[in-house]
Formats: C-alpha cells, sequence, structure tokens
C-alpha cells in the first residue's frame, strides 16, 4: 500500500540549493522533507574536488556534500532515499508529490532537482569523470595546469570555457564537428587571436583512453568529412554540448522555456502558486556550486513567506496512511 503523508514543505532534489533550502526551512521548524533522488549531492556529489566555494579552501565534493547533510539533518530536514515519479501541481496547494512508495500532500514544494550536462555517450567517459573527464572548466581548471587538453564544442559555453582554461593549461585544441563556430562572433574572435587555442574541424571524439592509473591519456577522433580516424594523446577532455535540466518529471505543470529551463521570477516562485524553483533546473548562465546555494535560500524564503501569508488556509499537518 502506497503511504500517504501530510509535509508543509517539500524539496525535490539534493544538490546545493536543495541543501540551503532545507536549512532554512528547518531553521523556520517547518520540517521539510527532502526528496533526495538518484544521486546524494547531485552533480556536486560526483565532483572530485571543490576550491571555489566561498570558505572552504579544498574539499572533496562529496565531503561538501556530507557537510551539508550535517547541517540540514542538525535542524530537522528528514531525508527521503527515494525517487520522484510523477506530481499533481493542477489542483493547488496541498501539491502531491509521488515517490516509488510514498504519497507527499505538502503545502507548498522547492523544486531544486538540477539539470545533467550532455555526454558524448562514448567508451571511457563515464569512467573518466574525476580522473581527466571535466563538464565544468571552472570547477576543475586548476587542476590542469600544465597540461595540454581538449574541449568539445562549438557553442558559446565551449568557448568561454575554453577561453578561461588557457590559464591554466598550456595548451587547449577545441575539437567540433562542424567547420564554423556557433559561438557569438565576439567569442569567436577572442579564441582565434589566442595562442594557446587551436581548432580540430569537422570531427568528432569516438572514446577516451585512461593510462593504467586510470587517468585520461588519449581520444579516438573521426574527421566525419574525410573519414580519418586517429587517436590524439591528451591529458583533459573538457565537454560542452549543452545541458539538460530534470524538469520532464513535471509533465509541463511548471513553466519551461524551449530547452526545458524551469522560469521563475525574481522571488523564485514558478508559474504555479505556492511551488518555487532554484539551482540548475531553473538557471543554464551560471551552474556554480555558491550561485545555487544563493538561489536555494531565495526560494526557502519566498517559501516561508508564501507559507505566513496563507496560514489561515492551510490544512492540518495529519499524516494519513493507507
Amino acid at each position: 500500500m502506497t503511504n500517504i503523508k501530510r509535509e508543509r514543505v517539500v524539496i525535490i532534489g539534493s544538490g546545493p540549493a536543495g541543501f540551503a533550502a532545507a536549512v532554512y526551512t528547518a531553521r523556520a521548524q517547518l520540517k521539510p522533507v527532502m526528496i533526495v533522488g538518484p544521486q546524494l549531492g547531485g552533480q556536486l556529489g560526483l565532483t572530485h574536488e571543490i576550491e571555489n566555494y566561498p570558505g572552504v579552501p579544498s574539499m572533496g565534493g562529496m565531503d561538501l556534500v556530507e557537510q551539508f547533510k550535517q547541517q540540514a539533518e542538525h535542524f530537522g530536514t528528514e531525508l527521503a532515499y527515494d525517487v520522484v515519479e510523477s506530481v499533481d501541481f493542477s489542483k493547488g496547494s496541498p501539491f502531491t508529490v509521488t515517490t516509488t512508495d510514498t504519497t507527499y500532500l505538502a503545502d507548498t514544494v522547492i523544486v531544486t532537482i538540477g539539470a545533467n550536462p550532455r555526454k558524448l555517450g562514448v567508451p571511457g567517459e563515464d569512467e573518466g569523470v574525476g580522473a581527466g573527464v571535466s563538464y565544468c572548466g571552472t570547477c576543475d581548471g586548476f587542476f590542469f595546469r600544465g597540461k595540454e587538453i581538449v574541449v568539445v564544442g562549438g557553442g558559446d559555453s565551449a568557448i568561454e570555457e575554453a577561453i578561461f582554461l588557457t590559464k591554466f593549461a598550456t595548451k587547449v585544441e577545441i575539437i567540433h564537428r562542424r567547420d564554423s563556430l556557433r559561438a557569438g562572433v565576439a567569442l569567436q574572435n577572442r579564441a582565434f587571436k589566442n595562442e594557446k587555442i587551436s581548432f580540430i574541424w569537422n570531427t568528432v571524439v569516438e572514446k577516451i583512453d585512461a593510462d593504467a592509473n586510470g587517468t585520461v591519456s588519449a581520444v579516438h577522433l573521426h574527421n566525419i568529412k574525410t573519414g580519418e580516424q586517429w587517436v590524439k594523446p591528451t591529458q583533459g577532455v573538457f565537454i560542452f554540448i549543452g545541458h539538460t535540466p530534470n524538469s520532464d518529471v513535471f509533465g509541463g505543470q511548471l513553466a519551461a522555456d524551449d530547452a526545458g529551463y524551469l522560469i521563475t521570477d525574481s522571488l523564485y516562485r514558478t508559474n504555479v502558486e505556492g511551488v518555487f524553483a532554484a539551482g540548475e533546473v531553473q538557471d543554464q548562465v551560471y551552474r556554480q556550486v555558491a550561485t545555487s546555494v544563493g538561489q536555494g535560500v531565495g526560494a526557502a524564503m519566498s517559501a516561508i513567506h508564501w507559507l505566513q501569508e496563507h496560514e489561515d488556509q492551510l490544512q492540518p499537518l495529519e499524516s494519513v496512511a493507507n
């Protein structure tokens, strides 16, 4: 039988935005329930090392997640190690959030379900994450000081990150499947003028190799126009071919842009009154731990204020079990 629970606040997702929202709503004595999802900590939990989070000079991604978790639980957050299967926001508050074995009826919902970087889907990619394969130059560039690396992609993000990575790497080669970039003209000009950047056109990556220590050592390349195939040694592979927000589970009930990112206003309100969103599911610009934490705080404060404004209309918190 499905277990039915009534809650004031349900947080969907356990990344930095989710934990920030949890801390704030828990300290407001709202006893939030965080539905963790498939990966505790989201993308942060898969990050090898964090050096750009203020106040934390250096820490493994999962270690930082554990500190977030301890703080949230200390103030009374309940972590539900489950996955959201569906929601029903159509009837207003309380909203229905259904997981594998529990249905939550929540007065307010904070969506922090995140976004995943698009992958190449080639052999060696998953194994190389944290050992030379990265999806964030700002996060990981420092670890590639004095190394030769490749960047895959041709849009604004790829070129911006490639330029940034020249601060650390001795050589950055951009691999693009077309013969021209999709990035803005100004970015292109900066890249073309940078002596550390070169280009490999009309080419795709078909495999990523690692050495005996499991560290990335080479990429297998294929020129899709000439058919030429070759192996290129490299010490790092940075992949920037876009992100996919994890918004499909909402079935179109929350307004989103063409790319699937949830649309929020300056108070992190979605188009459904009482439902808020923060972090990478609504942020396709910054995608940093620090910015996600700030957005989670904003969404939590908005949710707290919303609950206060609607206090007289809220139903009693009574758990119901079938």
